[in-house]
């Protein structure tokens, strides 16, 4: 089959895309929560989703697939399929500020990009991604939960201090940290965000990014440095986790950088077990 292009999905492509997306569901997350959501019209999405479309195709199974937004995540595709997601990517300029997903479809698209868009902040190859749907195998902390709209100005310090030290950059960068802000108070509203206070201050806390029908990612866990080495992230993320599993009856799931033997030892003691491989270019 010769390469026709990436094509831009919409509404009546949505059982294709369900069926990529039910494939995988612990790693589609990230895209699931918003389909399920907003359907596939790219103003209500927040972005566009592509396909890798070959002429003759029709059988509505898709060989590739993408979401282009925030975030660029290529969930599927061999390497035409990354070919025609490039090239339809360096049609404009570049407005994600992250390449993340499954570390082949992120590092083979990555292969076509970093010409035009390289060099990169930094290349995160291997991020195990982690899964677990039963109980805890560390007690919880039952001081760990969710923000009170309330709590915002308590709680921005911990998490602007999380993303400084995992990402490289400050989030309150270019607008004062309105965006970011505006991003907290939306995890917040949601009862997404949940912490361990001791009076005023937060001493863990940690978020559920994305959460579709059957997964919920969990992100941003961060205890503060001088009560590290307490086991507080373990519970902490414990919490969560039963939060997730038994309040919500989801998988929960995360992803970890593999350098980072604490962490990782953290979430194989809770239960997690690894199920795929994540990969991700910052910018």
């Amino acid at each position: 089959m010769r390469l026709a292009g990436a094509r831009l999905l919409g509404d009546r492509d949505f059982a294709a895309v369900r069926a990529v997306l039910a494939a995988d569901p612990v790693a589609s997350c990230m895209v699931s929560a918003r389909v399920e959501v907003a359907g596939l019209d790219p103003w209500r999405l927040g972005g566009e989703l592509w396909a890798a479309d070959y002429r003759g195709w029709g059988s509505g199974r898709l060989p590739g697939l993408c979401f282009s937004g925030p975030n660029l995540i290529p969930l599927r595709g061999n390497a035409s399929a990354l070919r025609s997601f490039a090239d339809r990517a360096l049609r404009r300029q570049r407005l994600c500020s992250s390449l993340v997903g499954p570390s082949e479809q992120v590092l083979g698209l990555w292969d076509q990009l970093a010409g035009e868009w390289g060099p990169a902040r930094e290349v995160r190859e291997d991020q195990p991604l982690m899964a677990m749907d039963g109980r805890t195998e560390v007690a919880v902390d039952p001081l760990v939960r969710p923000v009170r709209p309330s709590e915002i100005e308590q709680y921005l310090p911990a998490a602007i201090a999380m993303f400084v030290e995992e990402v490289g950059a400050d989030p309150c960068a270019g607008d004062g940290g309105a965006s970011y802000r505006a991003r907290v108070a939306e995890l917040i509203a949601s009862g997404r965000a949940f912490a361990r206070f001791e009076g005023r201050e937060v001493v863990f806390k940690a978020e559920i990014g994305a959460l579709s029908r059957t997964v919920g990612q969990i992100q941003g866990v961060w205890v503060r440095p001088d009560r590290r080495g307490r086991g507080l992230g373990r519970s902490g993320t414990a919490a969560v986790v039963s939060h997730l599993v038994n309040g919500l009856g989801r998988t929960a799931s995360l992803y970890v950088n593999s350098f980072n033997s604490p962490a990782l030892a953290a979430y194989r003691a809770i239960g997690f077990r690894q199920v795929g491989r994540y990969a991700t270019v910052l910018f």
